[in-house]
């Protein structure tokens, strides 16, 4: 488990000028585009304020990572709710978004698996994103 003195844990963080340690998000969380890595997370936030999802008592959308030919990984949004894309992107954009971090494609579920701890099961959350 010790690589290099460190405890190798998945998680991503930075360390403040104070020598603070700030956690802040999973390797598994984020995706490998056109060598950028792009944060799930604050793509689904961004996405959660402009379909105003906020404050649901359910989760209503999840960023999922996929194999893609042209640059490595591409984006699938998992959502709960009905999604123009075409329109997102270009609210997406508008918001100053960078293309990288906008979703190819919109997989409409159900509803966004999450375990019992109501965190997202990335398992499931994968599976559905690879159905096409």
């Amino acid at each position: 488990m010790l690589q290099d003195g460190w405890l190798k844990t998945g998680d991503i963080g930075r360390f403040d000028e104070d020598g603070f340690l700030y956690i802040e998000g999973r390797l598994s969380r984020f995706s490998k585009i056109g060598g950028e890595m792009v944060p799930h997370e604050a793509v689904e936030h961004k996405i959660v304020d402009l379909l105003d999802l906020s404050g649901k008592d359910e989760r209503m959308v999840a960023i999922v990572g996929v194999q893609d030919e042209a640059k490595g990984e591409a984006l699938v949004l998992l959502s709960a709710v009905d999604v123009d894309l075409a329109q997102l992107r270009k609210q997406l954009r508008e918001s100053g978004i960078s293309n990288l971090w906008i979703p190819k494609r919109v997989q409409r579920v159900d509803s966004i698996p999450v375990l019992a701890s109501g965190k997202l099961d990335l398992k499931k959350c994968q599976e559905l994103a690879n159905q096409k």
